[in-house]
């Protein structure tokens, strides 16, 4: 009997997924996008494959499409994913995202396992694969009697080295204003046994200069609130438990600096219509119309006329007499288009995906420092790394719950053996894997 899958968005990493899915036997998928035409491109004419027009306010028609599909799995952003969540229960039909579980999300939980519904979150790259990964090494850890003391977790998306040519070190392989948005994030995390936490705007005063063997040396800040997953991994006996992101070194400062200007802003400007990115900056930092917008720029932020910061923001354009663009009223989405235009990576670049656990595992006997990276890269012309590692493990999951070999019900994340160790172990086949090493510290 044939099953099919219904994928809600077209966006930068739904290609592999949905490539996927219809190169398995007995299953169609479905695609839904208000720009149909993406999905056209992705389902490529493929005999078991459609692609579909919906506005995503259109509720009463993406309730007949979720009503008709044996899973969903929602690449919306993920403000819509509570809404086809409860459709899902509605209709007893299994869900699968890519984002992080909300508490909107979590409430759901109970309603989805009288349904006998799975909402399996998280399932994406990070999270998704940090999770799997991770747990892999903290249950292999037990089994062996021992027990994780210190737990450091940090995954990046980046250009590859030889992709790396603009001075901010990064290019967008997935939406831009995401990555902006994440920008925002107030951070917190366990280090040795006391909580460590700051609100958003001093986000990128809290980075690490770290270096990868065989990568790189990257920046390293935190990634939202870690204290939780103590509990999510079962790491009772953990005195660190860090999550954090990897960026080319120069990111931290100078998205600082951005954020200190008031670039990140989602409030809106008033009367800006036709006015230009050189107008803005002057508006946030109140300079006269006659000043030299870069050096009263240095000024405002107390850095040198010549540093490597102000250089970077020339060089995106923020003193520019640029028109901004008509259909957007806040610094933050007139710095997303920005972005678009001058760090998206080109489809004959390749962008990496850089992933490093570090555990410290105590023994009755002994004590051990653990690593476990993973380094994959998009292919040129084709799939970018990020688009394989978030939309891979999703499909995967979807092929598992439709051929029954995940049971589970309610609101789940991918901690478990029965859905990490497929996917992880199919993951390699593709090689995407990670290489552990170990290094004893009993001494």
């Amino acid at each position: 009997m044939r099953k099919n899958v219904l994928v809600l968005g077209a966006g930068m990493v739904s290609r592999p997924l949905v490539r996927y899915l219809l190169d398995q036997p007995d299953f169609t998928v479905t695609m839904a996008s208000r720009t149909v035409s993406k999905a056209e491109r992705i389902i490529n004419c493929h005999p078991d494959g459609k692609a579909i027009s919906l506005n995503v306010d259109d509720e009463e028609k993406m309730e007949e499409l979720v009503s008709k599909a044996d899973i969903t799995v929602s690449l919306l952003p993920y403000t819509y994913h509570v809404k086809v969540a409860d459709m899902c229960i509605n209709h007893k039909k299994h869900l699968v995202t890519t984002s992080y579980v909300s508490d909107e999300m979590r409430s759901l939980d109970t309603k989805a396992r009288d349904s006998d519904v799975l909402l399996l979150n998280e399932c994406g790259l990070d999270p998704g694969i940090d999770h799997m990964s991770a747990m892999r090494i903290i249950h292999n850890i037990e089994a062996k009697g021992g027990k994780v003391v210190s737990f450091r977790s940090t995954t990046g998306a980046l250009p590859s080295h030889e992709a790396n040519n603009n001075p901010f070190g990064y290019k967008f392989s997935w939406a831009p204003r995401g990555v902006l948005l994440a920008s925002k994030n107030p951070s917190k995390w366990l280090q040795n046994g006391k909580i460590v936490s700051y609100p958003g705007e001093q986000l990128f005063e809290n980075y690490t200069i770290q270096d990868v063997p065989g990568v790189g040396s990257f920046e390293n800040y935190p990634n939202r609130d870690s204290v939780p997953y103590k509990e999510i991994y079962g790491l009772k006996d953990a005195h660190t438990v860090y999550r954090g992101t990897f960026r080319m070194t120069g990111w931290c400062e100078t998205m600082r600096k951005i954020v200190a200007l008031g670039w990140l802003s989602e409030n809106p400007l008033k009367d800006f219509s036709g006015k230009t990115y050189a107008d803005v900056t002057r508006k946030l930092i109140g300079a006269a119309q006659d000043e030299n917008l870069s050096n009263a720029t240095a000024n405002y932020l107390n850095i040198e006329g010549y540093s490597t910061v102000i250089k970077r923001l020339e060089w995106l354009g923020l003193f520019d007499n640029i028109k901004l663009p008509d259909d957007k009223d806040n610094p933050l989405d007139y710095l997303n288009v920005l972005t678009i235009n001058k760090m998206i990576l080109d489809d004959n670049e390749r962008d990496m995906v850089v992933m490093h656990h570090e555990f410290i595992a105590k023994y009755p006997s002994k004590k051990e420092y653990i690593t476990s990276t993973l380094v994959d890269y998009g292919i040129l012309n084709n799939d970018s790394a990020i688009a394989r590692t978030v939309g891979l493990p999703a499909a995967m999951a979807v092929k598992m719950i439709l051929n029954n070999n995940i049971t589970e019900t309610g609101v789940h994340i991918p901690v478990i053996p029965e859905i990490y160790n497929p996917i992880l172990n199919e993951l390699e086949t593709m090689n995407i894997k990670f290489i552990e090493k170990t290094k004893n510290l009993s001494s």
